[in-house]
This record gives C-alpha cells, structure tokens and sequence, in this order.
C-alpha cells in the first residue's frame, strides 16, 4: 500500500518534482571534474615558476584553453547547485529565499565570465 496519491504516484515527482534532476546535474559535472581536475593539476605543474609570456604561450594552446573553459563551465555549475541546495533546504523564508537563488546564480555566472573571458584574453594575446 502506497502512502501517495494516485496523481503522484503516475507523475513520478518528489516533494518539488525537480530534486532528481539537479542530482543526476551535480553527479554529472562531478564526474565531468575528475578529468578536468586532473588536466588542471597538469596544467599547474607545467606553468608554475614561468612569466606571462610563458603563460601565455602554454595557454595559446586551442587544447588547452578550451580545456581550461570546459573546466571553468563544469566547475562553476557544480559549485552553483551544490550552494542551491544548501539555500533551498536551510532557508525558508520564501523572498529570502529566492534573494539567495539570485545571488547564487550571478555570482556563478560572474565567477565562470571573467574566468572565460581571462583565458581568452590569455589565449589570443591581448
């Protein structure tokens, strides 16, 4: 005997009916990190100790920076639904709430641009 309703039990959904997918979300960049983390410990070891222009001819590389951006997309996605799910279960004052939300995805957004747009520059040699 099931404690949910008929409506329920045919739509599949949880307590909200979006829980599952960022799950299945941060299980995905979390195994996407695994290698980026990885390439990122290279990456480190080869430039450390050079000058921009050593940076800058590593990172020159169309491999390497677009490594370097996958990891800053896959990172900072991790990083935005893990702090979601910290807002959405420990603050529970809706418009604080949605405040939190919105702050959380700016500031995700912003970390991951000025990354991009870092490596870019870096990439083409501005």
């Amino acid at each position: 005997m099931s404690m949910q309703t008929p409506l329920r039990i045919v739509t599949g959904l949880g307590a909200s009916g979006e829980g599952t997918i960022d799950f299945w979300r941060q299980r995905l960049t979390a195994l996407a990190n695994v290698p980026l983390t990885l390439f990122l410990v290279w990456f480190i070891i080869r430039v450390a100790g050079q000058d921009q222009a050593g940076m800058m001819a590593v990172v020159s590389n169309p491999l390497v920076a677009g490594a370097l951006v996958l990891s800053i997309i896959s990172m900072t996605w991790h990083m935005r639904i893990g702090v979601q799910i910290v807002i959405e279960d420990y603050v529970h004052t809706e418009g604080r709430k949605i405040a939190c939300l919105a702050a959380n995805n700016l500031f995700a957004a912003g970390v991951a641009g000025l990354c991009i747009v870092s490596i870019l520059k870096l990439s083409f040699g501005s």
